[in-house]
């Protein structure tokens, strides 16, 4: 049969794979209350509004939109760190009422504890799970094996290059073994050259662990190239204006795929889409 990544590409029937949602939002809506700047009071922000959105189990999702239209907020309801206003995320059918370890989270701005050496700032999640002090080396072990920072085990976050941060912070997520990846803007910060190879490496992770992920990103060509589908927000408020199956064989590690014909049709597409979305709001924002 193989896996439902493999099925999918071979254009086999993946209804029994795909049949129950590792995530479902449903009608989930985040309103803020905000002072009205030069004036008395306070008004309300609509950041998300009415999104729906599922995603399998074992498929990388990535959402994209334009600055501002609540893809972090969005983000940040999924992994428990905060609530809707209305509406509720599943995970596995179970509603989320805050974080779990079923949820690992890696951010743009790595989040490692300076104190702690590369091998401590891995084992914490495990720590907290009370893994025993020769299992939680053994596998810190082997999840900074697996990003290739096997070498720089007893190092300081300040020793490392930004790439290298990330990394740690990948493994660290995945060490404790979560169903989901949650990965905002995880590869904003650095430099393309850089970047493109984290690209790489995180597929061939995925590929590896199966793991179900969801990555917020502002990039088109980052959310074409690693995704199996992507949702494309719409300006304030935001909500999924549409979803876009990504066609693209795999593997596509280093496969110049990014030059391709059909890369190129799909980022248009996205593209599109997002003019679309920004443009109807900037016409909404006029009649206001």
């Amino acid at each position: 049969m193989g896996t439902f990544q493999e099925q999918r590409y071979r254009g086999e029937d993946t209804s029994d794979a795909s049949s129950a949602a590792k995530i479902a939002a449903n009608n989930v809506s985040r309103i803020f209350s905000v002072k009205n700047l030069g004036e008395a009071g306070r008004s309300e922000f609509v950041a998300i509004s009415r999104l729906n959105l599922t995603v399998n189990d074992g498929e990388f999702l990535a959402i994209l939109g334009p600055s501002g239209c609540g893809k972090s907020s969005f983000l940040d309801i999924v992994a428990g760190l905060a609530r809707p206003t209305s509406g509720e995320i599943l995970i596995n059918g179970i509603p989320v009422q805050g974080p779990s370890l079923d949820r690992g989270i890696v951010l743009q701005g790595y989040a490692l504890f300076p104190w702690r050496t590369v091998r401590e700032n891995v084992e914490f999640g495990l720590e907290i799970k009370k893994t025993s002090k020769r299992e939680r080396r053994e596998i810190s072990r082997d999840y900074l094996e697996l990003v290739g920072l096997q070498d720089f085990a007893e190092r300081y976050p300040h020793e490392l290059s930004g790439g290298m941060k990330q990394r740690v912070a990948i493994a660290r997520a995945l060490a404790f073994n979560p169903e989901i990846l949650l990965m905002d803007e995880p590869f904003g910060a650095l430099d393309s050259q850089t970047r493109e190879m984290l690209q790489d490496e995180l597929l061939r992770i995925w590929d590896e662990t199966k793991k179900t992920i969801l990555f917020v990103t502002h990039s088109i060509d980052e959310a074409v190239f690693l995704a199996d589908r992507v949702a494309v927000m719409t300006s304030n408020p935001g909500t999924i204006q549409d979803i876009v199956d990504i066609p693209l064989p795999r593997p596509r590690q280093g496969s110049g795929i990014r030059l391709s014909p059909e890369f190129g049709r799909v980022r248009h597409r996205i593209w599109e889409l997002l003019h679309t979305g920004t443009e109807g709001e900037a016409k909404h924002n006029r009649a206001i």
